[in-house]
């Protein structure tokens, strides 16, 4: 039996963490006690809610302890019951999303709620912003998807860059964005490596001439500056496609890479396509994808230790060119450890939701959402702040 939540029309929003005893869930957990949100924790297991519960109410300022309610992925209906008011927010950390992220978008667009994710899955970002926009502009549901490291500092990097390129009366129509890990060896948790295994073989998207359009995952590297060194990066669809050409109307080209795999990235690029060929050969790819499943296991709520993540930060790189190809612009910004932005940028997106209520609904982007100002106050609170270069 779920802990007794209020129910019925709210006067004021809740938010509501889905996923909340995985990794992720349990670091965005304690970033909403700490902000004061008394958010209800959702999952599957009672007895490890009513555990975390008692982990995160000495964090609690008074009055604001977290509560609980059991609800199952695999069950629609007790997931729409997360919701009681429009004004909700549902904070989704349940991935990999490609598999079973439908069950939260629904319940949050069936409610008119406002819904937030921590996915960095291209083919559900792209599922977010093409299939499930309209059917939230119907009922004024926001959607705020890849919420995190992915993607929230190339949204910002890529804002000022094109904001510093129009101060300088320049007109941009590329962007091109970067993400890096800096600092010691970087781990990654059971989710990550669950979502990675779920987009692999799927394939990806690019913005190129004033559209979107397929491709498969890690077609292209790139080369970025990056503190004195020059790093490359893989190419990957994220929610830049979608929002920076919103932000800027003459942006006709959005490149994002992932510089993850280090002297590595070229050799992971053309494995990249040796992969997607095979995947067409009839019988392969199924093999392939029991193959991948495999190699990751079935563990869940692993990641690096606090002391690990503090070793880390992350960084985003966001440059402009004109038509002609000329740069015109380069902003870099780093914060705290990927799994840590990713916590403070939930916990800090929910609040803004709850403070803010959508005119309209629909999938938005970052600024899209909030507008560049308050993206890049909210961003400064949580260490995310552009260096010079």
């Amino acid at each position: 039996m779920s802990q007794p939540t209020t129910t019925g029309q709210q006067k004021t929003g809740r938010v509501i963490l889905f996923g909340a005893t995985g990794y992720t869930g349990r670091l965005a957990a304690e970033s909403m006690v700490r902000a004061g949100l008394a958010p209800v924790l959702a999952g599957r297991s009672a007895a490890a809610l009513t555990e975390l519960v008692a982990e995160l109410a000495p964090f609690a300022p008074i009055d604001s302890a977290p509560t609980w309610q059991v609800a199952e992925v695999g069950d629609q209906g007790s997931v729409n019951a997360l919701l009681a008011s429009p004004a909700d927010v549902l904070v989704s950390t349940v991935g990999p999303f490609t598999h079973l992220g439908a069950p939260a978008i629904t319940a949050a667009i069936n409610a008119g709620a406002s819904y937030v994710d921590s996915t960095g899955e291209p083919p559900f970002i792209r599922e977010v912003f093409e299939h499930y926009d309209s059917k939230a502009q119907v009922t004024g549901a926001r959607l705020l998807t890849a919420f995190g490291y992915d993607y929230v500092p190339g949204n910002l990097a890529g804002a000022l860059a094109l904001q510093q390129a129009r101060s300088m009366g320049a007109v941009p129509t590329r962007v091109e964005i970067g993400y890096f890990v800096g600092g010691e060896s970087f781990g990654i948790s059971s989710g990550t490596k669950a979502s990675a295994a779920a987009i692999m073989l799927a394939p990806s998207f690019a913005f190129h001439h004033g559209g979107i359009s397929t491709e498969r995952s890690a077609r292209s590297t790139s080369s970025f500056e990056v503190d004195g060194k020059t790093l490359a990066g893989l190419s990957v669809g994220g929610s830049e496609h979608f929002a920076l050409p919103r932000f800027d109307h003459s942006v006709q080209d959005v490149g994002v890479y992932l510089g993850w795999a280090g002297k590595a990235t070229r050799v992971a690029s053309a494995a990249s396509s040796a992969m997607s060929t095979a995947a067409r050969i009839p019988g392969l790819s199924n093999l392939m994808h029991r193959g991948v499943k495999s190699a990751v296991g079935e563990t869940t709520g692993l990641g690096p230790t606090k002391r690990q993540r503090d070793t880390n930060y992350s960084i985003a790189v966001a440059r402009t060119f004109d038509g002609v190809g000329r740069q015109l612009s380069h902003v870099q910004v780093t914060g705290p450890s990927p799994y840590s932005l990713t916590a403070e940028s939930l916990a800090w997106s929910a609040a803004m939701c709850l403070a803010h209520p959508a005119d309209t609904g629909g999938a938005l982007g970052p600024v899209d959402a909030f507008g560049l100002a308050a993206l890049v106050r909210g961003c400064a609170d949580m260490g995310l702040v552009p260096v010079d270069t």
